[in-house]
């Protein structure tokens, strides 16, 4: 019987790599993600069979990105970077407004509240918005429902459009030139285990923190501490795999039938805030010194993971946009849910007096 989780994480881990493989194959976006991604989620709806997939592997993918990522960070980026954080922010404020504004239009002619509504379609955090939705007395598995419909619609659509628009003219941006040097005898990798370090020790004491600790404390100590070598492009694949096979897993068949109908609604919600993200970004490349990919990805309503992913695919900066959509996570995650739960508690009170 303790041989049988071990074949169970053999049978993912076939599954993730198979996916992705297949999806790398075809030239599709954010192959080992999306490829595993969609073979876990279609192999537990057709079959009927749970996907072995223990948390802290899970989050061990995250983690790695969070070094990857980190990797990036230079000196000049921070430079680089100060200029844009008061129109970035502007226009992560108006793609919110948007977002709000569209989610309760649609009650009208639909019967969901407008509070469901709202969480269910606002670009954050989906465990956030189900938390703040539940204080407010939403129904929290509509607010799953349409989270993760939005979820798949932005992870399969942004990377796809972005990848077939814009042509990848910088290798540097490839995450596996940074594996050129790699010496798995280099003393140097020792230096990895300070950011690793913080990450499981408070990666649950800041949001999404498992990818964002790390991802800081690298990038500070590349920037003022140590010149830190590069990881293997094989560590890089292992970890999308992983995050790939764990998003797979907690997406059920049986969740998204649960909305019926109204998941085509919030998937067109989810559109035409996408586009909308898209003329904020060609704003934000024309008014700023921002290339187009970068200023795009950055405003786009989609994970930071995968968004730095497509950006090193297409010559984009992913230290930028890491920089960027972490600011608009941060953001979406401390601050609005808040304002959302005094706004609906106002109008709550005023229409019990």
């Amino acid at each position: 019987m303790r041989n049988i989780p071990f074949l169970l994480l053999v049978e993912a881990y076939i599954l993730g790599t198979l996916g992705g493989a297949i999806f790398y194959f075809f030239n599709l976006p954010l192959p080992w993600v999306l490829g595993s991604l969609t073979f876990i989620m279609f192999y537990q709806g057709f079959f009927k069979r749970s996907i072995y997939c223990p948390e802290p592997l899970r989050q061990s993918g995250f983690l790695i990105l969070g070094l990857f990522f980190g990797l990036y960070f230079t000196k000049q980026t921070l430079l680089t970077v100060g200029p844009y954080l008061l129109p970035y922010v502007l226009a992560t404020i108006l793609l919110i407004l948007v977002s709000i504004i569209n989610s309760i239009l649609v009650t009208k002619w639909i019967s969901v509240d407008k509070i469901t509504s709202v969480f269910g379609s606002i670009p954050g955090g989906l465990s956030e918005m189900v938390i703040a939705s539940e204080s407010l007395n939403a129904k929290s598995s509509l607010v799953i429902i349409f989270q993760t419909v939005r979820l798949l619609t932005v992870l399969f659509f942004v990377p796809f459009f972005v990848l077939h628009t814009f042509t990848n003219t910088e290798g540097a941006g490839n995450p596996s030139t940074l594996a050129i040097t790699f010496n798995i005898w280099n003393w140097e990798y020792l230096w990895f285990f300070i950011p690793v370090l913080f990450g499981v020790l408070l990666r649950k004491k800041i949001p999404a923190g498992i990818i964002i600790v790390p991802l800081i404390v690298t990038a500070l100590m590349n920037i003022f501490l140590v010149e830190l070598p590069s990881l293997p492009s094989l560590c890089m694949i292992f970890a999308q795999i992983t995050v790939g096979i764990g998003m797979g897993k907690s997406i059920a068949f049986s969740d998204l039938k649960l909305g019926g109908k109204y998941c085509f609604v919030y998937f067109g919600l989810t559109l035409a805030l996408i586009f909308v993200s898209f003329g904020l970004g060609v704003a934000l490349a024309t008014f700023t010194s921002l290339d187009l990919p970068t200023a795009i990805l950055s405003v786009a309503p989609g994970g930071l993971i995968e968004m730095v992913l497509t950006a090193t695919s297409v010559g984009g900066d992913p230290a930028v946009v890491s920089s960027l959509q972490l600011i608009r996570l941060l953001f979406i995650i401390t601050v609005v849910p808040p304002l959302l739960k005094w706004y609906f508690s106002r109008n709550i009170q005023e229409k019990t007096v």
